[in-house]
């Protein structure tokens, strides 16, 4: 007995491959949580695991017909998961791909065209006195708001963005979202900043534009109806009046992948 229960507490060593593996799981789990994190996802990845603690439990008490029945649909998850899962493993290998050991591979190029069309499409906006939010996502994910909008899955391009806000189309109200240098939905529905400092002249767009760069590290242009003007909201703040070729400034300075680099090599330099 003595034996049996000093064998169980012997513990293995511990080599840096078993930590490696541990730190990778650690990972991928916590990858896999931050993307159906507020999703319909949630609901049926807490529905499996409730499958999977009925069949042990099946297992372990005699309900055999439970057993047996679940057993038997198990055969049948991996193509059901992947038919219900579709578009979130699409969203889950896109989201790998932005990982940044990959950014190094991103295509610069790209998005500095997508920067040209938004600025583009925000001067001619701005010209029409025609009101827009335009979304540029970045690290953290926004499927909640694309999934409260119309999906597009569009490419980007000045023109749809401003035929999208003119007052006689259906998508005008809400937001459109930029994803992966792609117009992902529009008319989607951001939240409104609850920030008592903001100014009462701000209206619903300038307000959700903040809002949902308090919520996260999203970029958010937004064009003024009545005034014509064009502002920028970023981590709660909003800058505003700002030119074509200001506009250009900070969003290369946000989002293109050329700038994050040089800032990255910059600051490794600084650093030595």
């Amino acid at each position: 007995m003595l034996h049996q229960l000093a064998s169980l507490l012997r513990r293995p060593a511990i080599s840096g491959w078993d930590i490696l593996d541990i730190i990778v799981v650690a990972v991928v789990v916590y990858e896999a949580l931050k993307l159906i994190r507020g999703t319909r996802a949630v609901q049926m990845a807490l529905g499996s695991f409730m499958v999977i603690v009925l069949f042990f439990l099946s297992g372990l008490l005699p309900l055999q017909t439970v057993n047996w029945l679940i057993r038997n649909m198990l055969v049948y998850v991996a193509f059901a998961a992947i038919v219900i899962f579709q578009s979130d493993i699409r969203r889950a290998l896109a989201h790998l791909g932005r990982a940044p050991f990959f950014r190094y591979f991103a295509s610069a190029e790209a998005a500095e065209e997508a920067i040209a069309e938004i600025v583009v499409a925000a001067q001619m906006l701005s010209a029409q006195r025609v009101g827009a939010i335009i979304i540029v996502e970045r690290e953290i994910g926004l499927r909640n708001y694309i999934e409260s909008g119309i999906p597009l899955d569009a490419n980007l391009t000045y023109d749809l963005l401003v035929t999208i806000f003119q007052p006689g189309s259906p998508l005008h109200d809400g937001a459109v979202i930029l994803q992966e240098n792609r117009i992902a939905a529009g008319a989607c529905f951001l939240p409104l900043t609850v920030n008592p400092k903001v100014g009462r002249e701000l209206g619903t767009r300038h307000r959700a534009a903040i809002g949902v760069s308090e919520e996260s590290d999203a970029v958010a242009v937004v064009v003024s109806e009545e005034t014509g003007q064009i502002s920028l909201a970023l981590e709660g703040d909003i800058e505003r009046s700002l030119g074509p070729e200001e506009l250009r400034a900070r969003l290369n300075a946000l989002i293109s992948p050329r700038r994050v680099s040089s800032r990255a090599s910059e600051s490794a330099h600084s650093g030595l």
